[in-house]
């Protein structure tokens, strides 16, 4: 395995591990919500549909599409991570 294809596989696989969290804390959401899932959680299902599709289209991107700096950089983590924090706030609301 090459050095690029290496870091492909480790971004793709961050990607994937929040987005898993993302799915997780979504999942606890809408069973803590009951049958009608407020507007708040659907807007951050939206972004997390918006923001899966963008790792699937990184999965199948060659390694040629791929940028170097962009390998290089953390990516936009911050925003996985920020999405994360509001369902737990979401989840922490309605289980209570």
């Amino acid at each position: 395995m090459t050095r690029l294809e290496h870091l492909v596989e480790q971004h793709v696989t961050e990607y994937e591990s929040r987005l898993q969290h993302v799915n997780e804390q979504i999942q606890r959401a809408t069973e803590a919500s009951g049958e009608g899932l407020d507007s708040e959680l659907l807007d951050l299902i939206k972004e997390r549909d918006r923001l899966a599709n963008h790792v699937e289209q990184m999965k199948i991107r060659s390694l040629d599409d791929w940028d170097k700096e962009e390998l290089a950089q953390a990516g936009p983590m911050g925003v996985w991570d920020a999405l994360a924090q509001q369902l737990e706030k979401v989840v922490e609301r309605l289980t209570k």
